[in-house]
């Protein structure tokens, strides 16, 4: 765990945790205490301190000679999630995003047919378990790991490119060579802190601040073709957004002109 943050090592265990709660990564169970000790290189008091906190908010359940589970968490769906975020309409963002894949490269970590979660057929518009193509990848510019994606796609369009279309060109170019027509792009931007698995892959020390892109994409009819959740280095990578004051000197509505992604 990095030791320059300003917060306790049980309480960057705790965020941690609660953020994979969240996504639903523990359905068949927690990790035991001697796995998230060795985990995080900690003492097993500072484990047992950050889950007894979880089980304090009743996001999890430790019973002796059963382990610890998670229980039902309310989670956010896309559309939900961005009604709390700040939500615009970014002009150039496609285009945007696909200039920054022609000029960085691209690792593919893994590419499978999944059947969608709750949040993931929520925000797709399916039915749970349909069908949805997920695929891991980092990219990078020539400093380094730049970001780590997920995209998950509906079952009958990821069927018609893989792991070796995905290593080659940008998703949306796919989409577009595909036949779908892309329309518009609902984001949101928050932070994250990086796990074990992020951490190493962008070679940063785990609880490191990241910044969380969680991009819903349409085509030219409405429908949900793509649900990406994006962690990036915020030391490689930033929005910069334009701003305009809409109505008289008074007015307090300002709308968004321009959004470009800067990476080193």
């Amino acid at each position: 765990m990095p030791q320059s943050m300003p917060m306790t090592k049980y309480h960057q265990i705790y965020l941690l945790l609660r953020e994979q709660l969240h996504e639903g990564k523990f359905a068949q169970g927690l990790p035991g205490e001697l796995a998230l000790m060795k985990q995080f290189s900690v003492a097993r008091v500072t484990v047992r301190r950050a889950l007894e906190q979880l089980a304090a908010e009743g996001m999890i359940s430790r019973e002796p000679g059963r382990g610890t589970r998670a229980l039902d968490v309310s989670t956010t769906g896309a559309p939900a999630h961005a009604e709390k975020g700040q939500r615009a309409q970014l002009t150039g963002l496609l285009e945007n995003l696909v200039s920054m894949g022609l000029r960085t490269s691209v690792r593919v970590l893994e590419v499978e047919t999944v059947t969608a979660s709750a949040n993931v057929a929520q925000a797709l518009q399916l039915a749970v378990g349909d069908p949805v193509q997920k695929a891991i990848r980092v990219r990078s510019t020539k400093d380094g790991p730049l970001s780590h994606i997920t995209t998950y796609v509906p079952g009958d369009i990821g069927r018609k490119f893989g792991r070796r279309e995905l290593s080659r060109k940008p998703i949306l170019v796919l989409l577009e060579e595909s036949g779908v027509k892309v329309g518009r792009a609902q984001q949101t931007i928050s932070a994250k802190l990086a796990d074990v698995l992020v951490a190493r892959h962008l070679d940063v020390s785990v609880g490191s601040a990241l910044l969380a892109v969680r991009r819903l994409i349409y085509d030219d009819q409405e429908r949900p073709i793509q649900w990406l959740h994006g962690l990036y280095r915020p030391d490689r990578y930033e929005y910069e957004m334009q701003l305009s004051r809409v109505g008289s000197i008074d007015a307090k509505v300002w709308v968004s002109k321009e959004l470009s992604a800067q990476f080193t």
